[in-house]
């Protein structure tokens, strides 16, 4: 029952990630580079910054914790990080190019398999007295491979999808649609996006001794992201440098309602990893369930960014073959999340 309590914890940070798109499209008059770091600003400092704060017992503080941490796995998993936000970047330009439903599909699969495979791998490299590599069973492999199954089979059908539907049909669905462009930024997105788990594995162990279980990974977290909004203000800013949309901060009459929805956005985009962390607490340490946890994440994210494109109709016009197509997808990355426990 814990394990299902979890899941379905973890299915609602998910939920919520696939959502965050949906407020940004009520931004007003402002650029992409001006909204992005905006949302940025509360996704990825401000929210996991109060996040850690939960992680940080009574008689602690948050210096306290950096100081009796190992540098080392600090600017380590702040590293990851900041390649991350080169994911992030063009994770962006992957949903230009795909849409919601394909971009989040190729790009969440690729970072699933890799992100789960890197982390364990790079921390037996520096760290080899961990015999990290252990985490990595049958159980865990498989559960990526049907994973990977499952992300492959959406992919089929956004092929399907890209060689049945007229140019005017593409462009009604997704205004830039452009199959193997967005296959192949969606690739390297999925793959910078993956050190995102990394970053965790280097920092896992940055937590008090008292701090609840629940809370342990959101130290972690945060200098993730924080490496993650580094690697975004430095592009946002030079992209309002040579868009010259400096200006856009000075709109002070969209500013009320340009914050709220960045705000909204940044707290369900954060929900997913306030959601891994508390859901992970439910499972058994060392399980492959453990080991997993990202993996599923990214599974749930994929389904839910589906159902998100079906309702904006980014499937209209596709044959039931295709859409057929896309329901096994979906029905094999559900699969996947209970397969780990169903081999232990």
């Amino acid at each position: 029952m814990e394990i299902v309590i979890g899941l379905l914890i973890i299915a609602i940070g998910a939920f919520c990630q696939s959502s965050c798109y949906v407020p940004i499209n009520k931004i007003k008059d402002w650029s992409w580079e001006s909204y992005w770091i905006v949302q940025g600003v509360f996704a990825w400092l401000i929210l996991p910054f109060i996040g850690l704060l939960l992680a940080v017992p009574s008689g602690h503080s948050f210096t306290e914790l950096l100081a009796s941490a190992p540098s080392f796995n600090i600017w380590m998993t702040i590293f990851f990080g900041i390649l991350w936000g080169v994911g992030g970047l063009t994770f962006g330009l992957s949903m230009r190019y795909l849409g919601v439903a394909l971009g989040q599909s190729i790009a969440l699969g690729t970072c699933a398999g890799l992100g789960t495979i890197m982390g364990p791998v790079l921390l037996n490299i520096f760290f080899p007295e961990l015999k990290a590599l252990e985490s990595l069973t049958f159980a865990v492999i498989l559960g990526v491979v049907v994973t990977l199954i499952g992300i492959a089979i959406i992919g089929v059908a956004g092929g399907m999808k890209s060689a049945a539907l007229s140019e005017e049909e593409k462009r009604e669905a997704v205004k830039d649609f452009n199959f193997p462009k967005g296959l192949a930024i969606a690739l390297l997105a999925g793959f910078m996006s993956g050190c995102f788990n990394v970053g965790l594995e280097f920092g896992k162990d940055i937590h008090f001794e008292e701090t609840p279980e629940m809370f342990m990974t959101l130290p972690a977290t945060f200098l993730v992201t924080l490496g993650g909004f580094l690697t975004n203000a430095v592009y946002c800013f030079y992209q309002n440098q040579k868009n010259k949309t400096w200006g856009d901060y000075a709109k002070t009459s969209v500013w009320g309602n340009n914050l709220l929805f960045c705000l909204l956005a940044g707290a369900l985009w954060y929900s997913q990893f306030f959601g891994l962390s508390l859901g992970k607490s439910f499972f058994e340490p060392g399980s492959s369930m453990m080991t997993l946890a990202f993996c599923i994440l990214m599974a749930f994210n994929v389904i839910f960014s589906n159902v998100w494109g079906i309702i904006l109709k980014e499937w209209k016009g596709c044959s039931a073959k295709t859409i057929a197509v896309l329901v096994v997808g979906l029905a094999v990355l559900i699969f996947s999340t209970f397969l780990p426990k169903m081999l232990e």
